[in-house]
């Protein structure tokens, strides 16, 4: 998986992405990241500003046009795109998709991504309209830029891409993977933690057991604190059996069965 990140702050996103699980990824190889300064594109009568006042009016400056186009169009000419398919342009913006696990999984089998970060009161529309292929949000906030954003979908797509977790199991078994139920308690040592047990069943050797524990533990979390991804649940009779002992049959009422 090849990132592209166009940029004013291109030290924001190589320090971070280089860290921890993505920063291992990429001295292997698995990874790779190429920032690009968008003020390297700027009017060279402007000294490097990229930024101008809003037609019409308001408060705060807009990023413009051109030196966004160029740095853009620099990528996409050095990259290409497999069968004449252009890369995707991903542009952090409020007004785009909710970014979800699901889409993370989809844009983890393309081979380059290209992230455009916006700043200041945002990005001359008619160079959105010109580049960009998907607008993507990571929630209903204001931030000061795209980075932050732009690092979340980078660390959530890249734990889906082959190699880049040590463990490939763990991915397939966290929150939102498989039918969407958030992930049930994780427990370590020591057995005893300030009057504080690990459950019993865990300890117990019984690895059907344990999944059963498991799953029902993860059935009544996504019931308790986000009732709103129950819905795409897919429940087995030993599911329903237990939501009806457990008071949650309401809950899941709208899952699919299997």
């Amino acid at each position: 998986m090849n990132f592209h990140v166009l940029t004013l702050f291109p030290e924001m996103i190589e320090d971070a992405f280089s860290s921890s699980i993505t920063g291992r990824a990429k001295e292997r190889g698995i990874l790779t990241l190429d920032c690009v300064n968008i003020r390297d594109f700027a009017e060279e009568k402007r000294k490097g500003r990229v930024d101008d006042y809003s037609y019409g009016g308001g408060a705060g400056m807009i990023m413009q046009a051109e030196p966004v186009y160029r740095a853009c169009v620099s990528v996409l000419d050095r990259i290409g795109g497999k069968g004449g398919r252009r890369p995707r342009v991903l542009y952090m913006s409020p007004a785009g998709s909710r970014f979800s696990q699901r889409m993370a999984e989809e844009l983890s089998r393309e081979d380059d991504l290209v992230f455009l970060c916006g700043h200041y009161e945002g990005i001359d529309q008619r160079v959105i309209d010109e580049v960009v292929t998907d607008e993507v949000s990571i929630g209903d906030f204001v931030m000061t830029g795209g980075e932050l954003p732009a690092l979340v979908m980078m660390d959530a797509i890249s734990r889906m891409v082959p190699g880049v977790l040590s463990n490939e199991e763990s991915a397939g078994t966290e929150s939102f993977m498989g039918d969407g139920l958030l992930e049930y308690p994780q427990y370590s040592r020591p057995e005893l933690w300030r009057g504080h047990r690990v459950p019993e069943i865990l300890l117990s050797g019984n690895h059907g057991a344990v999944d059963r524990w498991r799953r029902e533990q993860s059935l009544m979390i996504t019931a308790s604190k986000r009732p709103d991804l129950c819905s795409g649940a897919v429940l087995d009779k030993k599911d329903r059996k237990f939501l009806r002992e457990a008071g949650l049959t309401g809950a899941y009422r709208d899952a699919r069965e299997i």
